[in-house]
């Protein structure tokens, strides 16, 4: 299965049964690494993917005036940290 042909949500499969497979420690070496390589590279696909999404969240606010008005996810943020 190539990285780019999985779903969010079947990478994250993927992970769980990784880490069952890691957790059993029947695995050889070489094995146990080739498992662990590939959780990794999942790891940096869902967090890519996550990242992504993030980018595409506007979050609706009201402005002084009483308008609605956009931001990004992350702007609206940083504005409650003021706060």
């Amino acid at each position: 299965m190539k990285k780019n042909e999985l779903s969010f949500e079947d990478a994250v499969r993927r992970l769980e049964k990784i880490a069952a497979e890691l957790e059993k420690e029947n695995a050889a070496l070489d094995e146990s690494l080739a498992l662990y390589e590939e959780g990794v590279k999942l790891i940096r696909y869902c967090n890519s993917m996550l990242e992504d999404a993030e980018r595409k969240i506007k979050i609706l606010t009201v402005n002084a005036d009483g308008e609605p008005q956009e931001s990004d996810f992350g702007a609206a943020d940083n504005n409650t940290d003021e706060n």
